[in-house]
């Protein structure tokens, strides 16, 4: 069963990520885009597959509104602030998977960071949250992110390989990851994540142009799809990048 249907078109995705509230504080806003409806519209508009929220984005902006019929939700279960600064990073569960069911989500996500000391807890979390998602028929989504004292070179091909691997180990229905710098080399990450999807995590590119070779890439290298935030919501023309991410991704 494909857990993810309700979040994909033509078997591709592109979702717009918005839980840097949490992660980053009110760095990342401006007089705009701090508004989570301004979000929720550009996420219709730029017809995005899927909007990843908080749960409190989600209890109060998008439960019983017009947007649960416009654009699938995916529920971040966890997060960190940017306060603590510690070399061996946790993000801990905040919301369960029957309760981002009950908001309507499609699909949750939980973030792992491989190789952190904490990794155990968190391997076991997600092992708990991917069970109790698919009882509900609804996705389970890893964001893994090799970091901590251990990690040398947390975003060299071995160790993007390696994440994608821990999702489909996992049973994770999609992986999503930072890019490995080239695209035969995100080709084998592909290859090691099997049936397991992967979106590339958009982060921030300097330029448009950079950003968009890199989706280019990813969706050469077998990609499914692109999660992407700041390089939309933060642009000076934020349909027009939308845009050009779906005639990347879709055409």
């Amino acid at each position: 069963m494909d857990f993810l249907a309700p979040l994909l078109r033509n078997n591709r995705a592109l979702f717009l990520a918005y839980d840097h509230g949490f992660e980053h504080g009110a760095d990342d806003f401006d007089a705009q885009n701090y508004d989570p409806t301004y979000i929720l519209d550009l996420a219709v508009k730029g017809h995005f597959t899927g909007i990843i929220l908080q749960k409190g984005l989600a209890e109060k902006y998008y439960h019983n509104s017009p947007y649960e019929e416009q654009i699938p939700l995916i529920v971040k279960l966890n997060g960190k602030t940017d306060i603590v600064k510690t070399v061996e990073p946790y993000s801990p569960q905040n919301c369960s998977v029957k309760y981002a069911k009950s908001l309507g989500a499609k699909a949750v996500g939980y973030t792992i960071y491989l190789g952190s000391e904490f990794e155990t807890e968190m391997l076991e979390t997600f092992g708990q949250i991917q069970e109790e998602a698919h009882n509900l028929n609804i996705g389970a989504i890893a964001w893994i992110y090799p970091r901590g004292k251990n990690v040398l070179l947390p975003e060299s091909p071995d160790m993007i390989k390696y994440a994608a691997r821990l999702g489909l180990e996992l049973g994770a229905d999609m992986v999503k990851l930072k890019y490995s710098g080239d695209k035969e080399s995100f080709s084998q990450v592909v290859k090691m994540a099997g049936k397991t999807k992967i979106v590339l995590s958009g982060g921030r590119k300097e330029t448009n142009t950079a950003f968009l070779k890199t989706v280019k890439d990813v969706m050469k290298a077998g990609a499914t799809g692109v999660a992407v935030g700041r390089n939309v919501w933060q642009n000076e023309k934020p349909l027009e990048m939308a845009e050009e991410l779906n005639k990347i991704i879709f055409n």
